[in-house]
C-alpha cells in the first residue's frame, strides 16, 4: 500500500506553528510601558519610582516594519542611563513615523557601587554589553522578519554599537551586504573617548582610575580619551564598509568633551554625515543628557533614518544637562 506524505508535511507544519506560538509568547510578555516626557530629569525620577519599564512606543514585538520603513530601529541608551528614561521621548516620535521601535537595558553587572541603584544601567564592559545588543538585535530580527535594523544610539550606546559591528556579529566585513545593521544614528556618542571636562586627565595623574572603575563601573573607564578600549575600537578606521552613519554632537556636551570628538571620518564602503545641532538653530541649546528630547535632535535622527521625513524644527531649548 502507498504510504501517504501527508502525515510528515501535517507534523512539520504543526511543528512551525508551534515555534511561532513560542517565540510569540516568549517576545510578548510585556513590561510596563511609562508615559512619554519632555526631558531627562523627570523621566529619570519616574524610572526610579517604576523600574523595568518600557518607554512609550517601544517593544511592541507584534509589529512588521512596512515597505516605508522595513527596517525596525534598536534605541541603545547611554551610560548610568536605562531605556526609558533615556527614550521617553524619541521612542513615541518614532514609532508615531512609523517605525517599529524597540529599546533594551544592558551592561547591570553589580560589580560596581553604582550597582546599588537599580535604575542605573549601562556601566559594565562594553564588550560584554555588546553581546547583549547582539543577542537583542537577534530577538528582533527573528520577531519582525526584517534582514536589517537600524541602531540609534546615545553616548556609550554609539560607541557599543560601532564595537558590536566590528566584534560580535553587526557587520560582515567580507560581504557587507550580509550586514545585520545598514544604519547608525549617534547622539553625543563617546567615539574617540573623552576628557569629561578635564576630569579624566586629572583621574589619569592622580592614578585613580583604578578607584573609579570599582565606583563608578568599567564603561566609564572604558570611554576615557587614552584607554585601551578606545584605541582598539578605532584601530582599524572609525567605519565598516557597508553602513551610513549619522553622528549627532551638541556645542554644550559636558559628558563627550571636546564635543567634535564625536565626529568620525568614513572609510571604505561606508559613508559619515557629521552635524552639529546649533547648525540652522543656535538656540536649541540642549547638553549631553538633554539632547535625547531635543525635538531638533528628534527630528535629525527621524531624518536620518527616513530621508524623506520633514526637516527637523528648531525649537528653543534651555541648557539642562
Amino acid at each position: 500500500m502507498k504510504r501517504s506524505t501527508r502525515t510528515p508535511r501535517y507534523a512539520t507544519a504543526v511543528c512551525a506553528a508551534a515555534a511561532a506560538t513560542v517565540l510569540a509568547t516568549a517576545t510578548s510578555a510585556a513590561a510596563e510601558t511609562g508615559p512619554e516626557q519632555d526631558d531627562f530629569f523627570p523621566a529619570m525620577v519616574h524610572s526610579i519610582i517604576h523600574l523595568d519599564i518600557d518607554p512609550l512606543g517601544a517593544n511592541d514585538w507584534n509589529c512588521r516594519p512596512g515597505a516605508d520603513h522595513p527596517r525596525p530601529v534598536v534605541l541603545v541608551h547611554g551610560t548610568y542611563e536605562n531605556r526609558y528614561n533615556n527614550w521617553s521621548r524619541m521612542s513615541p516620535a518614532l514609532k508615531a513615523q512609523g517605525f517599529c521601535v524597540y529599546a533594551l537595558d544592558f551592561g547591570d553587572t553589580d560589580d560596581a557601587g553604582v550597582a546599588l541603584a537599580p535604575t542605573v544601567k549601562g556601566y559594565g564592559d562594553i564588550r560584554k554589553s555588546s553581546k547583549e545588543l547582539a543577542a537583542f538585535v537577534d530577538k528582533v530580527l527573528t520577531a519582525s522578519g526584517a534582514r536589517q535594523v537600524d541602531l540609534v544610539g546615545h553616548s556609550q550606546g554609539g560607541t557599543l554599537s560601532r564595537w558590536y559591528l566590528k566584534a560580535d556579529g553587526g557587520a560582515d566585513p567580507a560581504d557587507p551586504a550580509k550586514n545585520k545593521v545598514k544604519k547608525i544614528v549617534q547622539l553625543g556618542a563617546t567615539n574617540h573617548g573623552t576628557t569629561m571636562s578635564g576630569i579624566e586627565t586629572l583621574a589619569d595623574r592622580l592614578g585613580l582610575q583604578e578607584a573609579g572603575e570599582k565606583v563608578l563601573g568599567i564603561a566609564g573607564v572604558q570611554q576615557y580619551e587614552k584607554s585601551e578600549f578606545i584605541k582598539e575600537l578605532n584601530a582599524e578606521g572609525d567605519t565598516v564598509p557597508g553602513i551610513d552613519y549619522t553622528v549627532i554632537a551638541t556645542k554644550y556636551d559636558e559628558i563627550t568633551t571636546p564635543w567634535q570628538s564625536t565626529f568620525m571620518t568614513a572609510g571604505p564602503g561606508a559613508t559619515v554625515d557629521n552635524v552639529t545641532l546649533q547648525d540652522g538653530c543656535a538656540v536649541d541649546l540642549s547638553a549631553h543628557l538633554s539632547m535625547t528630547y531635543s525635538p531638533r535632535a528628534i527630528g535629525l535622527v527621524t531624518r536620518a533614518l527616513d530621508p524623506t521625513a520633514p526637516p527637523a524644527p528648531c525649537t528653543p531649548r534651555l541648557p539642562a544637562f
